[in-house]
């Protein structure tokens, strides 16, 4: 699949992959100076790119495993939806989830991005619903 991806800033980095099978493309932050961060606060990183992701996909932006665990920091939105026609900049709201202050250097990765096919689906409004064996359990009705 090809995503068309403008650099809005001359020190944005393409989004590439870890590792031959990865699933998320590295996001960078594209900053002038290091930010940062102090404890539970969220600042807007931008990453300098606008991309055009085919209508039927969404780009999810997720957290990076090793930001998260080793300093802390993971989208404060959990995952961000770049719908198929956004053209404005990605940005990652970074939330610092630790107890200390936590710098984000220019170039450094901050999330992934993941590229996904979704459904386009018509609601419609009914009295009733089919029955199902689990019925209306929810929240650890089907653990022990």
């Amino acid at each position: 699949m090809k995503v068309n991806i403008k650099k809005l800033n001359k020190n944005a980095i393409i989004p590439n992959k870890g590792s031959e099978f990865s699933a998320g493309y590295d996001l960078y932050a594209c900053l002038e100076e290091p930010i940062n961060i102090k404890s539970n606060q969220t600042v807007k990183i931008p990453t300098g790119l606008a991309m055009e992701i085919p209508v039927g996909y969404a780009g999810m932006i997720f957290a990076r495993s090793g930001l998260s665990t080793k300093k802390g920091l993971a989208p404060a939105n959990k995952v961000g939806v770049c719908d198929s026609d956004y053209r404005g900049e990605y940005i990652v709201a970074l939330h610092n989830h630790s107890d200390e202050d936590v710098t984000v250097n220019p170039g450094e990765r901050i999330a992934q991005l993941v590229i996904i096919p979704f459904l386009s689906v018509d609601f419609i409004e009914t009295d009733t619903l089919n029955n199902t064996n689990r019925g209306a359990g929810g929240f650890g009705s089907t653990g022990k």
